[in-house]
Formats: C-alpha cells, sequence, structure tokens
C-alpha cells in the first residue's frame, strides 16, 4: 500500500471464530488444528457489548470534526473494501484451510465494520468510496493471478503490511483525533488491532513467510 498519509482500520472487532483460529494458525499449512469446538460467539460491530460499539461519533461530540477525522472514517472504508476483495480471493484460491479461515472471517469483519461507519459517513459529510482505490486494485488484480502457496505468501504479506499501517495510523487517530468518538473507539481498538497481527505473525511463520519490520 502507499505512504500516504491516510488513517485506516477504524473499529475492527472480531468474533469469537476469528480469535478461535490463532490455535490453528500457529499450526502447518493444512494440519488438522482446524477443527476446533465451537466457541461462544462475541457480538459483531455494532451489536451490544461490542468494544467499538459505544464509539460511534454523535452530533454530541465534544469536539467539532477535523479534516483528518473525515479522511480517517473516507480512506478507511475505502481500504476495508479493498480487504474483503482480498479475503474473498482467499477462500477461492488458498491452498491452506487455515488462509481460507483467516480470509472468510476478514471478509465478516470488514464487511460489517463499512456498515457500522455509515452514520459517521453522513455526520463527517463525507462521500463513502466505491470499492478499493486504483492502487489497491491493481494489489488485487496480482492477487487474484495467483493460486496455491504463492497466493498464501503474497496474501500473508500483503495483510501484514495493512495490520502495520493499521497500527500507527489507528494510535494516531487515538491521541490526536477532534472528533472525541473517533478518538474513543480508538483506544478502545487498539488491543484488537495488535492481536489481528499477532495471528498474521503466526501464520507467516507457520507458513514460513517473511514479514517487513514494523515501523
Amino acid at each position: 500500500m502507499s505512504a500516504r498519509r491516510t488513517r485506516r482500520g477504524i473499529l475492527l472487532i472480531a468474533v469469537a471464530a476469528f480469535w478461535a483460529s490463532a490455535a490453528a494458525l500457529s499450526q502447518q499449512p493444512g494440519g488438522g488444528g482446524m477443527q476446533q469446538q465451537p466457541q461462544p460467539q462475541q457480538p459483531m460491530p455494532g451489536q451490544a457489548g461490542s468494544p467499538g460499539s459505544p464509539g460511534m461519533p454523535t452530533t454530541g461530540s465534544t469536539n467539532q470534526s477535523s479534516l483528518g477525522d473525515q479522511i480517517f472514517v473516507e480512506e478507511t472504508m475505502q481500504d476495508n473494501d479493498a480487504q474483503v476483495a482480498m479475503s474473498q480471493l482467499a477462500q477461492q484460491k488458498s491452498s491452506s484451510p487455515d488462509v481460507k479461515h483467516f480470509g472468510q472471517q476478514m471478509v465478516k469483519v470488514h464487511t460489517a465494520l463499512n456498515s457500522q461507519l455509515l452514520p459517521a459517513v453522513k455526520q463527517l459529510n463525507v462521500s463513502a468510496p466505491k470499492g478499493p482505490s486504483k492502487k489497491e486494485k491493481k494489489q488485487i488484480d496480482k492477487l487474484e493471478a495467483l493460486s496455491g502457496a504463492g497466493f498464501d505468501t503474497a496474501y500473508i504479506q500483503e495483510m501484514a503490511k495493512e495490520q502495520q499501517h493499521d497500527l500507527k495510523e489507528f494510535k494516531f487517530e487515538a491521541a490526536e483525533a477532534q472528533d472525541t468518538g473517533l478518538q474513543q473507539v480508538a483506544k478502545a481498538d487498539l488491543p484488537v488491532l495488535t492481536q489481528h497481527y499477532q495471528i498474521l505473525e503466526k501464520m507467516a511463520q507457520s507458513h514460513n513467510v517473511g514479514l517487513g519490520s514494523k515501523k
């Protein structure tokens, strides 16, 4: 992804099946660890009890929203679209159960996140993006041309880059957001972003995939 000054990754909340997959991801590709006991399901984004549910900005927020907050919401939705597209390909083209499962959960999560952001789109007077950016579409096209182990490597690396960038921008929003609602969500969801990246690191180890260092 480009080094543009964007902010992404708002309200990343995972379902329990997503976190339950962490144990499977630490095993060898295609291992039997994917067969697990059903876990109690946590709320999806926007449902009662979800860590991000209180965080949607409201007209009662203390501060007026800055341009940075508007960019944060708009480009987060665009990034969600890109990650959904990449993860849909993971379900189709991966040869590994853990990668397929990870992709399945990412589609659910990021689709729900964009739905949850729609009220913020209206309040902050931003335009909801229609799909990934041109640069993101090029990355998706590259993934689409791959399959099997080659796809797994590229997909894990792309998603790791996303999480590295998300952590950086999410920390910035937690500290600098002008909208108090967005700031609260950013602070609440930093541990979730960390868990996402930890799962990706386990997948990378399992598949012998090198990841770039976090900046």
